[in-house]
């Protein structure tokens, strides 16, 4: 889903994005980035416990240094019901006690398929409409980072051309 989110970011002009694993992140990277897609597994309907323990530890820190960057959520689930839509929820509100601006995707990639809280699957994203929900959510926040920090706004969502309406 990562590799997604970052093909969709990437789609944006000039967006740098960087893939970086939780084991491999470092305190370095969220201070250098200006948006986040931050993905986690479904675990019991909930985050990992790694990541958890990642924001409460490594990232404490840097609490009141990285107030207002933008972010937003993914998560893959074991099945539909699976709760990957209260991971991303929780994802983002760890994101919101950092000071982070979260937001929703109101796209549809399929018919009665959108990404409210975030994208998500049952295991990998293998149809095409997973697939572009991770693009879409990559290439939104890139398109927000465009236009709320970088002052582009012919780069935001409202220039894109794509499907939103089911």
């Amino acid at each position: 889903m990562a590799g997604l989110v970052a093909d969709g970011a990437g789609r944006v002009p000039q967006t740098e994005v960087r893939v970086v694993s939780l084991s491999e992140a470092s305190r370095e990277d969220l201070v250098w980035c200006d948006g986040i897609a931050l993905g986690s597994p479904t675990n019991m309907g909930s985050i990992a416990w790694e990541m958890k323990r990642w924001w409460d530890e490594t990232a404490e820190p840097l609490w009141p240094k990285i107030d207002g960057k933008l972010g937003c959520a993914f998560s893959s689930s074991g099945g539909l019901a699976g709760g990957g839509e209260l991971t991303c929820m929780t994802l983002l509100t760890v994101l919101m006690n950092f000071g982070f601006l979260v937001f929703g995707v109101t796209d549809y990639v399929a018919t009665g398929q959108t990404l409210h809280y975030g994208a998500v699957c049952a295991g990998l994203p293998r149809a095409e409409p997973d697939k572009e929900a991770c693009r879409r959510l990559g290439r939104r926040l890139a398109e927000w980072v465009q236009v709320l920090v970088c002052n582009r706004p012919a780069l935001g969502p409202s220039h894109a051309e794509l499907r939103k309406t089911p």
